[in-house]
């Protein structure tokens, strides 16, 4: 009983290994999926169009016109059975039309499923899009309050030309002052020549006569 414990559980045959490629006595059949998808597609487009609905309606009509009224030996669905032939193939259509009807509907919703993702894909790129253009727009508007404006240049200049033209006016008012003080000197000095001239013209005079009597001293003494 112990040893039994002890020894590990086998595994069914099989399990614990992958299966083997199995002979096929008949080839499997793989049908173009797209070719028969657009069949029942077109299919199923048709079944939904009032034409189908009409000429469905003429050949029940004209069945069932043609086994009640006609004679007997040329009824082919006696009215007797039932109309069991229209029936089959009534519901041979109705077995046929819901699976062709249902892969229709499958290859619509892969190709809406394949549409929503691109627009999805595109959403998602749209909003990247925008919220760079978004930033774009928030980092023009911060580097517009820095750059200077027409009108702000404008009041610029206009403030600077006051100020040099203050600067002018104040030193065109401190450099009158020395100007007109060195005309005073040139004046003053202008004035002080003449009479300096005449200083000098009357010892001129006082020295000639001086000279005129030695002159004349001298001569009197030598005669």
């Amino acid at each position: 009983m112990e040893e039994a414990l002890a020894e590990p559980r086998k595994l069914l045959p099989g399990l614990d290994t992958p299966l083997e490629s199995r002979v096929r006595l008949l080839p499997v059949f793989t049908p173009n999926p797209d070719a028969f998808g657009r069949f029942a597609e077109r299919f199923a487009r048709y079944m939904g169009t009032p034409q189908f609905l009409v000429y469905m309606t003429l050949f029940c009509i004209l069945w069932l016109g043609w086994n009640t009224l006609a004679p007997e030996e040329w009824q082919f669905d006696p009215k007797a059975l039932n109309y069991t032939l229209l029936t089959l193939i009534l519901s041979l259509q109705a077995s046929y039309a819901a699976p062709l009807i249902l892969l229709a509907q499958n290859r619509q919703d892969d190709r809406d499923r394949v549409q929503i993702e691109q627009d999805r894909s595109r959403n998602e790129r749209n909003l990247a899009d925008t919220e760079y253009l978004t930033r774009e727009l928030a980092s023009l508007r911060l580097s517009m309050r820095d750059v200077a404006t027409r009108d702000f240049v404008r009041a610029e200049l206009r403030t600077e030309l006051r100020s040099i033209l203050d600067e002018l006016g104040e030193r065109d008012a401190s450099g009158s002052a020395p100007t007109k003080r060195r005309k005073d000197k040139k004046d003053r000095n202008r004035g002080q020549e003449p009479s300096a001239d005449a200083q000098e013209t009357p010892q001129g005079a006082d020295l000639e006569p001086a000279e005129s009597s030695r002159q004349s001293g001298e001569r009197p003494d030598e005669q």
